[in-house]
Protein backbone atom coordinates (compact mmCIF):
# COMPACT_ATOMS: atom_id res chain seq x y z
CA UNK A 1 0.00 0.00 0.00
CA UNK A 2 2.87 2.36 0.86
CA UNK A 3 4.52 1.63 -2.51
CA UNK A 4 1.28 2.34 -4.37
CA UNK A 5 0.91 5.67 -2.56
CA UNK A 6 4.45 6.69 -3.47
CA UNK A 7 3.88 5.62 -7.07
CA UNK A 8 0.70 7.67 -7.31
CA UNK A 9 2.51 10.67 -5.87
CA UNK A 10 5.20 10.34 -8.52
CA UNK A 11 2.63 10.22 -11.30
CA UNK A 12 0.88 13.39 -10.16
CA UNK A 13 4.08 15.36 -9.57
CA UNK A 14 5.56 14.23 -12.88
CA UNK A 15 2.49 15.27 -14.82
CA UNK A 16 2.82 18.80 -13.43
CA UNK A 17 6.58 19.15 -13.71
CA UNK A 18 6.93 17.64 -17.18
CA UNK A 19 4.30 19.50 -19.19
CA UNK A 20 1.32 17.18 -18.91
CA UNK A 21 3.32 13.96 -19.13
CA UNK A 22 2.09 11.09 -16.98
CA UNK A 23 4.65 8.36 -16.44
CA UNK A 24 5.25 6.16 -13.40
CA UNK A 25 8.71 5.43 -12.03
CA UNK A 26 8.32 1.83 -13.18
CA UNK A 27 7.45 2.83 -16.75
CA UNK A 28 10.43 5.20 -16.90
CA UNK A 29 12.63 2.33 -15.74
CA UNK A 30 11.14 -0.01 -18.37
CA UNK A 31 11.79 2.57 -21.09
CA UNK A 32 15.44 2.97 -20.10
CA UNK A 33 16.03 -0.78 -19.92
CA UNK A 34 14.21 -1.44 -23.20
CA UNK A 35 15.93 1.22 -25.30
CA UNK A 36 19.33 0.18 -23.93
CA UNK A 37 18.70 -3.46 -24.83
CA UNK A 38 17.31 -2.56 -28.25
CA UNK A 39 20.38 -0.49 -29.10
CA UNK A 40 22.67 -3.41 -28.26
CA UNK A 41 20.76 -5.84 -30.46
CA UNK A 42 19.81 -3.51 -33.32
CA UNK A 43 21.47 -3.83 -36.72
CA UNK A 44 21.51 -0.35 -38.33
CA UNK A 45 21.27 -1.58 -41.94
CA UNK A 46 18.11 -3.57 -41.22
CA UNK A 47 15.13 -2.71 -43.44
CA UNK A 48 12.82 -0.47 -41.45
CA UNK A 49 9.89 -2.87 -41.69
CA UNK A 50 12.02 -5.56 -40.11
CA UNK A 51 13.04 -3.08 -37.41
CA UNK A 52 9.37 -2.61 -36.53
CA UNK A 53 8.96 -6.39 -36.21
CA UNK A 54 12.17 -6.64 -34.18
CA UNK A 55 10.95 -4.00 -31.73
CA UNK A 56 7.41 -5.39 -31.70
CA UNK A 57 8.60 -8.84 -30.68
CA UNK A 58 10.22 -7.42 -27.54
CA UNK A 59 6.69 -6.65 -26.30
CA UNK A 60 5.46 -10.24 -26.64
CA UNK A 61 3.65 -11.27 -23.48
CA UNK A 62 2.95 -7.69 -22.35
CA UNK A 63 -0.58 -7.67 -20.86
CA UNK A 64 -3.44 -6.12 -22.80
CA UNK A 65 -4.98 -3.13 -21.02
CA UNK A 66 -7.89 -1.03 -22.27
CA UNK A 67 -8.34 2.71 -21.82
CA UNK A 68 -4.83 3.34 -20.52
CA UNK A 69 -4.90 6.89 -21.89
CA UNK A 70 -8.10 7.89 -20.06
CA UNK A 71 -6.36 9.18 -16.93
CA UNK A 72 -6.86 12.30 -14.85
CA UNK A 73 -9.14 15.26 -15.46
CA UNK A 74 -7.44 16.59 -18.58
CA UNK A 75 -5.63 15.17 -21.60
CA UNK A 76 -2.02 14.27 -20.85
CA UNK A 77 0.73 12.39 -22.65
CA UNK A 78 0.29 9.03 -20.91
CA UNK A 79 3.20 6.59 -21.01
CA UNK A 80 2.49 2.99 -20.07
CA UNK A 81 4.72 0.05 -20.95
CA UNK A 82 3.08 -2.30 -18.46
CA UNK A 83 -0.24 -2.60 -20.28
CA UNK A 84 -0.98 -1.91 -23.94
CA UNK A 85 -4.01 -1.76 -26.18
CA UNK A 86 -3.72 -2.30 -29.93
CA UNK A 87 -3.09 1.37 -30.72
CA UNK A 88 -0.60 2.13 -27.94
CA UNK A 89 1.28 -1.02 -28.93
CA UNK A 90 1.64 0.21 -32.52
CA UNK A 91 2.55 3.71 -31.35
CA UNK A 92 5.29 2.50 -29.02
CA UNK A 93 6.74 0.13 -31.60
CA UNK A 94 6.79 2.92 -34.19
CA UNK A 95 8.36 5.46 -31.82
CA UNK A 96 11.08 3.13 -30.54
CA UNK A 97 11.87 2.03 -34.10
CA UNK A 98 12.24 5.65 -35.19
CA UNK A 99 14.53 6.27 -32.24
CA UNK A 100 16.78 3.39 -33.26
CA UNK A 101 16.87 4.62 -36.85
CA UNK A 102 17.76 8.15 -35.74
CA UNK A 103 20.26 6.96 -33.10
CA UNK A 104 18.34 8.45 -30.19
CA UNK A 105 17.98 6.94 -26.74
CA UNK A 106 16.85 9.73 -24.40
CA UNK A 107 13.48 10.04 -22.72
CA UNK A 108 12.81 13.54 -24.06
CA UNK A 109 13.10 12.31 -27.64
CA UNK A 110 10.76 9.44 -26.83
CA UNK A 111 8.07 11.77 -25.48
CA UNK A 112 8.52 14.15 -28.43
CA UNK A 113 8.10 11.33 -30.95
CA UNK A 114 5.15 9.85 -29.07
CA UNK A 115 3.35 13.18 -29.01
CA UNK A 116 4.02 13.57 -32.72
CA UNK A 117 2.37 10.29 -33.73
CA UNK A 118 -0.48 10.33 -31.18
CA UNK A 119 -1.86 13.85 -31.74
CA UNK A 120 -3.15 15.91 -34.63
CA UNK A 121 -0.27 17.67 -36.33
CA UNK A 122 2.00 16.33 -33.58
CA UNK A 123 0.73 18.68 -30.87
CA UNK A 124 -1.15 17.79 -27.69
CA UNK A 125 -3.86 20.42 -27.34
CA UNK A 126 -6.64 18.88 -25.31
CA UNK A 127 -8.68 15.71 -25.57
CA UNK A 128 -9.95 16.34 -29.10
CA UNK A 129 -6.39 16.72 -30.41
CA UNK A 130 -5.75 13.02 -29.84
CA UNK A 131 -6.20 10.89 -32.95
CA UNK A 132 -8.99 8.75 -31.49
CA UNK A 133 -10.23 7.27 -34.76
CA UNK A 134 -7.51 5.14 -36.33
CA UNK A 135 -8.41 6.17 -39.87
CA UNK A 136 -7.64 9.75 -38.82
CA UNK A 137 -4.46 8.49 -37.12
CA UNK A 138 -3.41 7.04 -40.48
CA UNK A 139 -4.28 10.15 -42.50
CA UNK A 140 -2.61 12.55 -40.09
CA UNK A 141 0.58 10.52 -39.81
CA UNK A 142 0.65 10.23 -43.59
CA UNK A 143 0.51 14.03 -43.77
CA UNK A 144 3.46 14.14 -41.36
CA UNK A 145 5.47 11.98 -43.74
CA UNK A 146 5.73 9.08 -41.30
CA UNK A 147 3.84 6.48 -43.31
CA UNK A 148 1.96 5.88 -46.53
CA UNK A 149 -1.44 4.27 -46.91
CA UNK A 150 -0.73 1.78 -49.72
CA UNK A 151 -4.15 0.11 -49.70
CA UNK A 152 -5.19 1.69 -52.99
CA UNK A 153 -1.95 0.54 -54.61
CA UNK A 154 -2.61 -3.12 -53.82
CA UNK A 155 -6.22 -3.48 -54.88
CA UNK A 156 -8.15 -1.51 -52.28
CA UNK A 157 -11.51 0.08 -53.01
CA UNK A 158 -13.03 3.33 -51.75
CA UNK A 159 -16.17 3.60 -49.66
CA UNK A 160 -17.89 6.43 -47.85
CA UNK A 161 -19.14 6.02 -44.30
CA UNK A 162 -20.51 8.32 -41.62
CA UNK A 163 -18.19 8.21 -38.61
CA UNK A 164 -19.88 9.21 -35.36
CA UNK A 165 -19.47 6.35 -32.89
CA UNK A 166 -17.93 8.44 -30.11
CA UNK A 167 -20.47 11.25 -30.23
CA UNK A 168 -23.40 8.82 -30.46
CA UNK A 169 -22.02 6.81 -27.53
CA UNK A 170 -21.06 9.78 -25.39
CA UNK A 171 -21.71 7.87 -22.17
CA UNK A 172 -18.80 5.50 -22.91
CA UNK A 173 -16.20 8.29 -22.85
CA UNK A 174 -15.82 10.16 -19.52
CA UNK A 175 -13.96 13.07 -21.15
CA UNK A 176 -16.97 13.73 -23.39
CA UNK A 177 -18.96 14.99 -20.42
CA UNK A 178 -17.14 18.23 -21.17
CA UNK A 179 -19.00 20.06 -23.95
CA UNK A 180 -15.77 21.47 -25.43
CA UNK A 181 -14.35 17.99 -25.80
CA UNK A 182 -17.62 16.74 -27.22
CA UNK A 183 -17.78 19.46 -29.88
CA UNK A 184 -14.14 18.83 -30.76
CA UNK A 185 -14.83 15.15 -31.35
CA UNK A 186 -17.89 15.98 -33.44
CA UNK A 187 -15.72 18.19 -35.64
CA UNK A 188 -13.20 15.37 -36.07
CA UNK A 189 -16.00 13.01 -37.04
CA UNK A 190 -17.28 15.48 -39.61
CA UNK A 191 -13.82 15.81 -41.14
CA UNK A 192 -13.35 12.03 -41.31
CA UNK A 193 -16.79 11.46 -42.82
CA UNK A 194 -16.12 13.96 -45.61
CA UNK A 195 -13.34 11.74 -46.98
CA UNK A 196 -13.70 8.31 -48.49
CA UNK A 197 -11.90 5.34 -46.93
CA UNK A 198 -9.88 2.96 -49.07
CA UNK A 199 -9.84 -0.60 -47.78
CA UNK A 200 -9.02 -4.08 -49.03
CA UNK A 201 -12.12 -6.31 -48.68
CA UNK A 202 -11.50 -9.42 -46.59
CA UNK A 203 -12.35 -11.79 -49.44
CA UNK A 204 -9.58 -10.23 -51.56
CA UNK A 205 -6.79 -10.13 -48.98
CA UNK A 206 -5.31 -13.50 -49.91
CA UNK A 207 -5.04 -12.41 -53.54
CA UNK A 208 -2.91 -9.41 -52.57
CA UNK A 209 -1.07 -10.93 -49.59
CA UNK A 210 2.23 -11.03 -51.50
CA UNK A 211 2.12 -7.22 -51.78
CA UNK A 212 2.30 -6.86 -48.00
CA UNK A 213 5.56 -6.69 -46.11
CA UNK A 214 6.71 -7.41 -42.58
CA UNK A 215 6.38 -4.16 -40.64
CA UNK A 216 3.30 -2.87 -42.47
CA UNK A 217 0.74 -1.43 -40.06
CA UNK A 218 -2.55 -3.26 -40.57
CA UNK A 219 -5.88 -1.70 -39.56
CA UNK A 220 -9.05 -3.81 -39.41
CA UNK A 221 -12.12 -2.12 -40.86
CA UNK A 222 -15.62 -2.83 -39.57
CA UNK A 223 -19.28 -2.80 -40.48
CA UNK A 224 -20.22 -1.46 -37.03
CA UNK A 225 -22.32 1.67 -37.49
CA UNK A 226 -20.40 4.90 -36.99
CA UNK A 227 -17.02 3.20 -36.54
CA UNK A 228 -14.10 3.01 -38.94
CA UNK A 229 -11.57 0.60 -37.44
CA UNK A 230 -11.75 -1.83 -34.54
CA UNK A 231 -8.20 -3.17 -34.27
CA UNK A 232 -4.65 -2.68 -35.48
CA UNK A 233 -1.34 -4.48 -35.46
CA UNK A 234 1.86 -5.10 -37.39
CA UNK A 235 2.23 -7.50 -40.31
CA UNK A 236 4.82 -10.24 -39.97
CA UNK A 237 5.63 -12.79 -42.65
CA UNK A 238 6.40 -16.09 -40.97
CA UNK A 239 8.29 -19.12 -42.25
CA UNK A 240 5.08 -20.48 -43.75
CA UNK A 241 5.25 -17.56 -46.20
CA UNK A 242 1.96 -16.14 -44.92
CA UNK A 243 1.27 -12.77 -43.33
CA UNK A 244 0.37 -13.01 -39.64
CA UNK A 245 -0.54 -10.24 -37.18
CA UNK A 246 1.75 -9.07 -34.37
CA UNK A 247 -0.64 -7.24 -32.06
CA UNK A 248 -1.93 -6.48 -28.58
CA UNK A 249 -4.82 -8.93 -28.44
CA UNK A 250 -7.83 -8.02 -26.32
CA UNK A 251 -7.83 -11.69 -25.30
CA UNK A 252 -4.87 -11.10 -23.04
CA UNK A 253 -1.46 -9.96 -24.31
CA UNK A 254 0.83 -8.96 -27.13
CA UNK A 255 1.15 -11.97 -29.41
CA UNK A 256 1.56 -13.17 -32.99
CA UNK A 257 -1.60 -14.63 -34.45
CA UNK A 258 -1.39 -18.39 -34.79
CA UNK A 259 -3.48 -18.24 -37.95
CA UNK A 260 -2.47 -16.28 -41.05
CA UNK A 261 -4.17 -12.87 -41.24
CA UNK A 262 -6.66 -14.08 -43.86
CA UNK A 263 -7.91 -16.87 -41.59
CA UNK A 264 -7.63 -14.80 -38.41
CA UNK A 265 -10.06 -12.24 -39.85
CA UNK A 266 -12.66 -14.91 -40.62
CA UNK A 267 -13.20 -15.30 -36.88
CA UNK A 268 -13.79 -11.60 -36.23
CA UNK A 269 -17.43 -10.57 -36.27
CA UNK A 270 -18.23 -7.43 -38.31
CA UNK A 271 -14.80 -7.31 -39.96
CA UNK A 272 -14.97 -6.07 -43.55
CA UNK A 273 -11.30 -5.96 -44.50
CA UNK A 274 -8.05 -4.10 -43.84
CA UNK A 275 -6.13 -0.90 -44.48
CA UNK A 276 -2.42 -1.40 -45.17
CA UNK A 277 0.13 1.26 -44.23
CA UNK A 278 3.86 1.28 -44.87
CA UNK A 279 6.16 3.28 -42.61
CA UNK A 280 8.51 5.47 -44.64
Amino acid sequence: MKYKSLLLLFIVVNSIAAQEIICSAKDKEIFTTRITTLKKEYTPKTAFGETLVFVGKTFLGTPYAAKTLEIGSKESLVINFQGLDCTTFVENVLVLSLMLKNEKDDFDTYTTYLEKVRYKNGKLDGYASRLHYFSEWITNNEQKGILKNITGDIGGIEIEKDINFMSTHRELYPFLKDDKNFKGIQQSETNISQSSVCFLPKDQIKEYEESMMSGDIIALTTSIKGLDITHTGIAIRKKDGRIHLLHASSKGQVEISTLPLVDYLKKIKNNTGIIVNRVL
